[in-house]
């Protein structure tokens, strides 16, 4: 799952980024903040703005996503069911392995089974939504152990749309409230579905061996009836 941020560029006359001051002083802090609240920050400035305020936030950040991630592995009745199965399989997903990073691409979590969870600290503020990724991103651990699939660059698209319309089915990404208060999508039919095979397909055509966002659609529409239709390791949708 992967949200990116964007921002418009200043029409702003000097040279590219020379509008971006050293944050090594209030005052410099305070004249970046300015220029970026109103727009007159070229478009590298910007992105060293982001850049800056990213590192300089880091370790509050990962802080906070620490906590939050420790809490939720003992309290949060999604991740404790999703740890107790995986778990089963012969896998352990936990604190060392669920690890909170400062991230660049604007993603909110991943998954690699060499590494683990990866939890952006710099984009995950709420526990609730920390919660949905990380349960996301746990389906994909189940499905890695479950179904043998690797998730990596070589993997056949179809196992990767399959895994990723399950984790946002499973998860709780796509329940109602989120895609109103935080997309600012409002449907009360289909909302779910339409949800799941959203972010299904722009996880798969963010693939490098997916072409466009014309094949990431016809391969989720390919797999979509079985794979959506597969709940394990619930009975049911959770939530």
């Amino acid at each position: 799952m992967a949200e990116s941020k964007e921002s418009k560029a200043s029409t702003g006359s000097g040279v590219s980024g020379a509008d971006f001051l050293p944050s090594d002083s209030m005052v410099n802090r305070f004249k970046n903040f300015y220029r970026m609240a109103t727009g007159n920050m070229s478009a590298q400035g910007q992105k060293q703005y982001w850049e800056d305020a990213d590192s300089r936030f880091s370790a509050m950040d990962c802080k906070r996503c620490e906590d939050q991630r420790d809490y939720l592995l003992q309290f949060s009745p999604m991740v404790r069911f999703m740890s107790d199965n995986i778990r089963r399989l012969g896998g352990e997903i936990g604190r060392d392995n669920m690890r909170c990073r400062t991230c660049k691409t604007g993603m909110l979590g991943g998954f690699d089974h060499k590494y683990g969870i990866l939890l952006c600290a710099n984009y995950v503020h709420e526990r609730s939504m920390l919660e949905d990724v990380m349960a996301h991103e746990m389906v994909h651990a189940y499905d890695h152990l479950r179904f043998k699939t690797n998730l990596d660059h070589d993997t056949d698209l179809r196992h990767i749309a399959c895994s990723e319309i399950r984790a946002s089915n499973l998860s709780g990404e796509c329940r109602w409230a989120n895609e109103f208060f935080r997309n600012k999508i409002v449907a009360f039919t289909n909302h779910h579905q339409d949800c799941v095979r959203r972010r299904a397909i722009f996880s798969v055509k963010n693939r490098p061996n997916c072409k466009d966002d014309v094949q990431a659609a016809q391969v989720v529409n390919e797999v979509w009836d079985s794979c959506f239709a597969d709940t394990r390791p619930f009975d049911e949708i959770f939530r």
